[in-house]
């Protein structure tokens, strides 16, 4: 029993929301589909509040650049429930979940390059181009993974932490305090998934070494 609550225990901070907000997440899902949404139409509203984010941080009103992605944030949660409840979890969907994910964190990562790019101030725009190529090996590395048929969602910066990351440093006004933060963690996250990847394909070579 005590290794069956192990194994259930959230081992991230994105297992540990679900877990907590699996009772909110349904409801809602459960009133959208009254209104008549499918998963993809939540998906695409989601990317879409992304965009409008980004038009707002290029414009440099960042408090509510962070206003809008708080208020599409839960739609990243939102579309797999309703997907789940209506029977169409399909991999197309998953498939395009994924990619407007990738999206919607250029959308913003790019409106603050261009805003500081017009300020004159390089580093930011660095560390921004720096941030999106860490998360898109993020999640490349997961999907890499998968391939190999290796569970891989460890690491300190997953989409949900990047995205709370973003938000506060938007609504503070530590824009390039949060870029830092995300160009230096993404990396060390994609170091953490290689290095559990790596440790999970010696193990299975050594066993099949083995017989």
């Amino acid at each position: 029993m005590a290794g069956l609550e192990e194994r259930e225990r959230p081992t991230t901070l994105t297992a540990w929301l679900r877990q907590v907000a699996h009772p909110v997440v349904y409801g809602v899902a459960r009133f959208l589909i009254r209104l008549g949404l499918t998963a993809n139409m939540v998906t695409v509203a989601g990317v879409l509040f992304a965009a409008v984010a980004g038009y707002l941080a290029a414009r440099g009103w960042f408090f509510w650049a962070g206003v809008v992605l708080i208020v599409g944030m839960p739609l990243d949660a939102f579309d797999g429930a309703v997907a789940r409840l209506t029977g169409g979890a399909t991999r197309s969907g998953a498939l395009l979940d994924s990619t407007l994910d990738r999206y919607g964190e250029f959308f913003v990562l790019a409106g603050l390059a261009y805003y500081y790019a017009v300020a004159g101030q390089p580093v930011p725009v660095v560390l921004a181009f720096v941030t999106l190529f860490g998360s898109v090996m993020v999640s490349y590395v997961r999907a890499r993974s998968e391939g190999l048929q290796i569970d891989n969602k460890v690491g300190l910066m997953t989409r949900v932490e990047r995205s709370i990351v973003t938000v506060l440093a938007l609504l503070t006004g530590y824009v390039v305090v949060g870029l830092w933060l995300l160009a230096v963690l993404t990396h060390f996250t994609v170091a953490q998934r290689v290095w559990h990847a790596l440790r999970a394909v010696r193990g299975d070579d050594h066993i099949r070494g083995d017989h």
